[in-house]
């Protein structure tokens, strides 16, 4: 569904007015352009460049800081999302830029290989748990079968006491008269 770092880089060079801003993290922060207008009224034109800075930003995806240029912009908005991996996941790929687009597919990747670590793992305590149970659940049958043959012992020794020996190898006495 998103390209890979490989298909980005095959990609032609961007020909927009504001190239700089497919560097980074931009947030859709571009070059304005107006007039100076002093009190002659002599219009000149002029630029205004988007507030850059060059930061180390942690991502716990990645699992080590990632540097890059931003718009204090960009800057609010990975605050507000709670971390640059929140924000590169959940915001609009027009507003990423190229820089925006390879950390996201980066920061996917990193997420799909922890969550298949992790249903491993689950799949592993989980059978190991049934394991468990069903050694436990063998334990109790035997556990129940030994108490029904101590019961049964106890009550043919009982019975033997009362009705004398049921089960004797001695053969009965005949009298002979």
């Amino acid at each position: 569904m998103f390209p890979t770092p490989q298909v980005l880089a095959s990609l032609p060079k961007l020909s927009t007015p504001f190239r700089r801003s497919q560097l980074g993290l931009f947030h859709g922060k571009t070059k304005q352009y107006g007039n100076n207008v002093p009190h002659s009224k002599h219009k000149t034109r002029r630029t205004w460049l988007p507030n850059v800075h060059t930061k180390r930003l942690s991502s716990d995806a990645l699992g080590h800081d990632v540097k890059v240029k931003l718009t204090t912009r960009a800057l609010k908005s990975i605050n507000k999302h709670g971390g640059v991996d929140n924000y590169l996941l959940r915001t609009k790929p027009d507003l990423l830029g190229i820089e925006g687009m390879r950390l996201r597919i980066l920061v996917r990747e990193q997420l799909d290989i922890k969550r298949a670590e992790d249903e491993a793992l689950a799949q592993a305590e989980a059978k190991i748990q049934l394991e468990k149970e069903m050694k436990e659940e063998k334990q109790r049958r035997r556990a129940k079968v030994a108490q029904a043959r101590k019961s049964r012992e106890a009550r043919q020794s009982v019975a033997g006491g009362i009705f004398g020996s049921v089960g004797s190898s001695a053969p009965p006495r005949v009298n002979a008269s």
